[in-house]
């Protein structure tokens, strides 16, 4: 096993402390299972595969002093650990790369099963109007100890501070090896998803705050849009319309090194016709107003003032815009152009676009197809979601497959040491 040299923590004594680092020649007869990253993948991968087969013994190296960094970050500190897709219609609209795996692997473990799996393990949980679900605990850690007790009761082992630098190797050793973290040879390339866009526009970024509860976003000359609350930042724009558009554009947007022209739809999902319609109807009730006065679309009136600086249009009265003037303020409302100068990190967490390439794997099993016995689950696929629980349910549910598939393994071909 290729490893770097293991640092002695007091964390992993504080998880399991009656384990001790080296293995009993008695424990080695047993069949094992070593598991590459200590993150919401491994850890439920570790816990369900125990559940399955009691006598398996299971050790999860982790690289990093601190196991699990991800879920206590995760919403806020909330943990927004998975979704009711009650407003999902296709997978695709959750995942932009890997709906087609989950759509199978959602028949053995989706997310009723994770709901219920949690609820029954101790933890509340809670679904929020936009059917995000949270401990009811509104903690982080409600998830995180429940993993940790769960792993501990069944004397699953952690060695921290180990970085496995070629898993296949550890074959040698374990009957079974998988793999939940990044890092890992085979994959497509990675690259940033869930980012907020930078845009260099000081007349736009003095509206900080600014939230429009209906947008629409989409890059020029693509097929990628997004829609949803759109909120205007000091370095740009975000709100889950941006975070939805930058995990569909992951890959486009990679490529062009993060600049990019973006256009806006102000009014939801009203296009051309309907903003025009909607423009003649208010400024003809109002004839003698000045444009600025209108209420159009529900916008805030520092945005709307805003956009109309870009008219030339302030001052007017309903009655003097004119054709050409109405055809501006539509194209302004529908069709607004900006252009992305950079990315921003959301909140601290990250969400990588890229892994091991799925038709590399076994899409039942999740076992490699060129080395057998190895196994991945969670971020390490080329699966990811957009904001709102879909990337831990994919972990979940990623984890739970090759769980129950090592089960299946094992109970038709016993490994004998």
């Amino acid at each position: 096993m290729k490893a770097e040299k293991e640092i002695q923590s007091e964390e992993n004594k504080k998880v399991f402390p009656t384990e001790e680092a080296t293995v009993s020649l008695e424990e080695k007869k047993k069949t094992s299972l070593a598991i590459i990253g200590g993150g919401a993948a491994g850890f439920f991968l570790a816990v369900n595969a125990k559940e399955m087969m009691p006598e398996l013994d299971v050790t999860i190296f982790e690289q990093q002093r601190k196991v699990l960094a991800k879920v206590e970050i995760s919403g806020g500190g909330r943990c927004n650990c998975t979704n009711t897709f009650a407003e999902i219609s296709d997978l695709k609209q959750a995942y932009p790369r890997g709906a087609s795996l989950l759509k199978r692997l959602f028949q053995q473990f989706g997310p009723s099963d994770a709901f219920q799996w949690f609820e029954n393990h101790g933890v509340p949980l809670t679904i929020q109007e936009d059917q995000c679900v949270f401990p009811k605990a509104q903690d982080s850690h409600a998830i995180i100890d429940c993993l940790t007790h769960e792993c501990k009761r069944h004397h699953v082992r952690l060695r921290l501070g180990i970085k496995i630098e070629q898993p296949e190797d550890l074959l040698k050793e374990f009957d079974y090896v998988a793999v939940t973290i990044g890092g890992t040879p085979h994959r497509e390339g990675c690259v940033p998803s869930l980012f907020t866009f930078s845009i260099k526009d000081k007349a736009l970024t003095s509206l900080m705050g600014t939230v429009v509860e209906e947008a629409i976003v989409s890059i020029p000359s693509t097929k990628f849009k997004a829609e949803g609350p759109l909120l205007i930042t000091h370095w740009g724009m975000s709100g889950p319309a941006i975070l939805k558009l930058s995990s569909y554009a992951a890959r486009h947007l990679a490529e062009q090194g993060y600049q990019s022209p973006l256009l806006v739809n102000w009014t939801g999902n009203n296009n051309a016709e309907d903003a025009y319609q909607h423009i003649i109807y208010n400024i003809e009730r109002n004839p003698q107003k000045k444009i600025e006065n209108i209420k159009l679309f529900n916008l805030q009136d520092r945005l709307w003032n805003y956009l109309l600086s870009k008219t030339q249009l302030q001052g007017k009265r309903c009655q003097e815009l004119g054709k050409k003037g109405i055809n501006r303020l539509v194209d302004l409302l529908t069709n607004d152009t900006y252009f992305i100068a950079g990315r921003s990190v959301y909140k601290d967490e990250f969400v990588t676009c890229g892994g091991v390439a799925l038709d590399q794997i076994n899409a039942h099993t999740l076992e490699s197809k060129s080395i057998p016995g190895l196994f991945y689950a969670g971020e390490v696929l080329d699966i990811d979601g957009i904001t709102g629980g879909f990337n831990f349910q994919a972990a979940w549910t990623t984890a739970y497959a090759v769980a129950k598939a090592i089960s299946e393994k094992n109970a038709s071909f016993p490994h004998e040491k």
